[in-house]
């Protein structure tokens, strides 16, 4: 069956709308992680989430950490990703949750040619290798699969 992957900064998490933002990974201060808005209705797409699931689908999240970051940042950012998620998406129930180094490929993720990625990095979406989207209706795009 088929997973569903989405990256999170600029996807379904507002990272970039956080005042100074890069500031404070330069920093390596994570409270943007954990303050950014969503840029999804969570609600909506916690139902469609739940409902694929249901159907068999996989969920799974492929998330970058801060370009050039200790260690100990690294899982700071790590913790507070999974924090954001918990919060705005509680009743989804991830089949893998990947926060991975900077630059990571992410095709290197996929299961099978079937699998979806939303992404906002038009290089992530164009190395896929498979169907990847942008943040633009992703509740749409959701509510067409079988």
């Amino acid at each position: 069956m088929m997973t569903i992957f989405f990256d999170m900064d600029g996807t379904i998490a507002d990272l970039y709308g956080v005042e100074n933002w890069l500031d404070y990974l330069r920093a390596e201060d994570a409270t943007p992680y954990r303050e950014a808005e969503t840029l999804v209705n969570m609600q909506a797409l916690a139902h469609r989430l739940n409902n694929l699931q249901k159907k068999g689908y996989k969920v799974e999240v492929i998330s970058w950490l801060a370009r050039e970051s200790s260690e100990s940042y690294g899982y700071e950012v790590a913790n507070a990703k999974i924090e954001w998620l918990n919060s705005h998406l509680k009743s989804v129930h991830f089949d893998k949750i990947n926060i991975v180094p900077y630059g990571t490929e992410k095709d290197t993720f996929r299961h099978s040619e079937n699998d979806i990625l939303f992404d906002d990095e038009e290089h992530n979406r164009e190395n896929w290798g498979g169907v990847a989207y942008n943040v633009d209706n992703i509740l749409k795009i959701l509510g067409g699969l079988k």
